[in-house]
């Protein structure tokens, strides 16, 4: 997954699952799995929120808080992709 020019690196699909596992088992409540890429670790990292305001925090690709960019974001329970 993310495979590309701008990431390096593809997510391996087992991670991608155990995140969304390890979101719906979180004991704070989360709706959203962000996919974010660390410019310095050269790595995937997941974020979970539960409000839909703080992915539109992360402008895709550009002018992210550090050194994080956003790459997707997906609902927990639907899977789908937001972003």
């Amino acid at each position: 997954m993310f495979e590309g020019a701008s990431f390096p690196k593809s997510l391996d699909e087992q991670t991608f699952e155990t995140w969304l596992e390890n979101g719906r088992k979180s004991r704070v409540p989360q709706d959203f799995l962000l996919i974010l890429w660390d410019d310095i670790e050269g790595e995937y990292q997941p974020a979970y929120t539960s409000e839909r305001e703080e992915i539109y925090k992360y402008e895709r690709y550009t002018n992210t808080p550090g050194r994080q960019l956003l790459v997707a974001a997906y609902d927990l329970y639907s899977e789908s992709r937001i972003v």
